[in-house]
């Protein structure tokens, strides 16, 4: 049922070895040394990396949202920092391609689909996460123009990027709140400022920031769609990307700490054999590889819901939902049958451990996930 065809094999195995011959030697000394990989970003954006899921008409190479995900799949099993610098990236590309005006998507998505122009989303603010029309962000029109005020959090290529979309409120006042909501292209200029990165327990060699718009000039025709109001309709669809993203960083994440200890457990003997013959072992790795092996189930049905053009909000919330918990719970599994090197920098089991809680906690927190499931299972089964 989720067989790929020639081609996406083709696509996923293209990136399969790229993140193999390229990233795997260097990841754990990046990691560690929180160094931004300027030259693998460099290198993906002379392969087009960047334009993943931009339309092939304005440059991009137009991928489906199985093979997209299938490519993060693998990009995770070898370091998950390379799928946050594309990913955020490819929200804002998906967002505009959708919702922008013609003028918009010819003058910004051929720039980011090369890369030359790239970056992310600026959503969360420091007193709001997971309920966006909360934010405080304003955005007023003055002319040709909006001045925007307001602070954003935790944004994902805020340092080394140059291009987001950032939402805004445009009215204040209005009720329900998200009716006032607006989405802009920001590039970086006068009253654009990163004020700091923060430092994470995971998530390492990329930027994580927080930025301040202190009278900050935007050009009204940036102004997604052209009409006021109708930012966050726009993002929660772009989101619904991002969240069958998650739940694939979540499937790679969880099938590398399978793989290590699939592999750790044949090497290391105890009692006078492999530690793979003790049965606490074996049913720790059944666990791990039937919860990977449904998660790439659902990661697969969602995507192919949003190929179809059908919503898939419920099937996307499940997806991140399992997907993120497996890859908690095998990160832990496999430190756990490594035992004490599992601990130590010298495995790489101990950086899923660090990486994993990010997942739970990304694109809308598991307990707001919990939330959209059971909502939309009630919209979708009215008692007549």
């Amino acid at each position: 049922m989720f067989e790929l065809s020639d081609m996406q094999r083709a696509a996923v195995a293209a990136v399969r070895e790229f993140m193999q011959r390229e990233v795997k030697p260097v990841a754990s000394e990046l990691e560690h040394s929180n160094t931004y990989p300027q030259q693998i970003v460099e290198q993906m954006k002379e392969l087009g990396f960047f334009g993943f899921t931009v339309p092939q008409a304005y440059g991009g190479l137009g991928l489906d949202t199985v093979t997209y995900a299938a490519i993060i799949d693998e990009i995770c099993r070898v370091w998950m920092s390379i799928s946050g610098i594309l990913n955020s990236h490819l929200i804002m590309a998906y967002t505009v391609a959708q919702n922008g005006t013609e003028e918009q998507k010819r003058r910004f998505l051929p720039k980011m689909a090369s890369g030359e122009w790239r970056g992310g989303v600026a959503l969360s603010e420091p007193d709001a996460g997971s309920d966006l029309q909360a934010i405080r962000t304003v955005a007023e029109r003055r002319g040709d123009q909006y001045i925007i005020n307001g602070t954003k959090m935790f944004i994902t290529n805020g340092r080394s990027g140059n291009t987001f979309a950032l939402l805004a409120k445009t009215d204040p006042k209005a009720q329900p709140a998200h009716k006032g909501i607006s989405l802009f292209i920001v590039q970086k200029g006068p009253g654009f400022v990163v004020t700091r990165d923060l430092d994470k327990l995971g998530y390492k060699g990329l930027d994580t920031c927080e930025l301040v718009f202190d009278n900050f000039a935007v050009p009204a025709e940036n102004l997604i769609g052209g009409v006021e109001g109708r930012g966050f309709a726009m993002i929660m669809s772009g989101l619904e990307l991002g969240r069958i993203n998650v739940a694939a960083r979540g499937v790679g994440l969880a099938q590398a700490a399978l793989d290590d200890a699939i592999r750790y457990s044949q090497q290391r003997v105890t009692f006078g054999k492999p530690i793979w013959q003790h049965q606490a072992i074996q049913l720790k790795l059944a666990d791990m590889a039937t919860r990977v092996r449904a998660s790439r189930l659902l990661v697969a049905a969602a995507a192919q819901m949003k190929d179809k053009g059908e919503r898939c909000d419920l099937e996307a919330g499940m997806a991140k939902l399992f997907c993120t918990e497996t890859a908690m719970f095998c990160a832990e599994e496999s430190m756990r049958i490594h035992g004490g090197y599992g601990y130590t920098k010298e495995f790489d089991v101990e950086r899923y451990y660090r990486d994993a809680p990010l997942l739970v906690i990304g694109e809308g927190t598991n307990e707001i996930q919990r939330l959209i499931i059971a909502r939309q299972l009630i919209q979708r089964n009215p008692v007549a």
